[in-house]
């Protein structure tokens, strides 16, 4: 007898294994210094918290997130039957309104704790002690705001979607791996996050510097937000002289 799982249970897990797994592989390239954002040296000298710590507050963020998809599951139900008639229109249509939902929510939400100088030290300060981030400190965040940013946030984009148990295994296993890729450190080449999205790795390492605290805000997909309200700020990737890269702000920023 075979053992089914169902689209619920898949939903909760698969973005937790995806995070994980994707997290390893970069674990595994972060020994190519050419291809670093920043030298391990600078990993290991400028973050103000250890990996041990990182692990910890990330696995206790996975689990309230897999505690509000199971309550999600269960009051939304799942139509399997309905869900394998859908078009790839509609499927489509999800997948785009839900990425919207969440970057704009992200946007504001992130910019408002970055604006708002209580929750920036009580609050969001603890995710930029990774000051050189890396892949699996991606989710690292103070519990309240792993609550309101990304587990309010993936509800509401699930909801208004109006997407299935099914297909939210897609998508936010999409948006895991895209979330995991922005942290992971590295410009690697042939990396399709790099060339389809301008929001990627080099353009979240700005905001996590001290010059780009108050910029670049969007997360995950879009740069939308940022452009619009005037937080965007332009880089370029530059060769370090010790070996590897370092995205520098353009001239007009660095006379600012």
């Amino acid at each position: 007898m075979g053992f089914a799982v169902s689209d619920e249970l898949l939903g909760t897990v698969a973005p937790i294994v995806v995070y994980w797994l994707y997290s390893g592989i970069y674990v595994a390239l972060s020994s190519l210094e050419g291809y670093r954002l920043h030298s391990k040296a600078e990993e290991e000298e400028k973050n103000l918290v250890s990996k041990s710590s990182v692990v910890k507050g990330v696995l206790l963020q996975q689990l309230v997130q897999a505690v509000v998809a199971i309550i999600l599951f269960t009051v939304t139900g799942s139509d399997a039957e309905v869900d394998e008639k859908l078009s790839l229109l509609v499927l489509a249509r999800q997948f785009v309104t839900a990425m919207i939902v969440l970057d704009t929510w992200q946007y504001f939400i992130h910019r408002y704790m970055h604006h708002n100088k209580f929750l920036y030290k009580h609050i969001h300060s603890q995710h930029h002690r990774l000051i050189v981030p890396y892949a699996y400190g991606a989710l690292y965040n103070h519990p309240v705001e792993g609550l309101l940013l990304d587990t309010v946030g993936g509800a509401l984009s699930f909801l208004i979607s109006g997407m299935s148990p099914r297909t939210s295994i897609f998508f936010f296993s999409f948006a895991t791996i895209k979330t995991v890729d922005d942290h992971c450190g590295l410009w690697l080449p042939g990396n399709l996050f790099h060339m389809v999205f301008k929001n990627n790795s080099a353009y979240h390492d700005v905001h996590h510097q001290l010059y780009g605290s108050k910029f670049n805000f969007s997360q995950p997909f879009f740069v939308v937000w940022d452009r619009i309200l005037g937080t965007y700020m332009p880089y370029s990737l530059e060769k370090r002289a010790d070996g590897g890269l370092e995205a520098r702000p353009t001239k007009e920023f660095k006379d600012d």
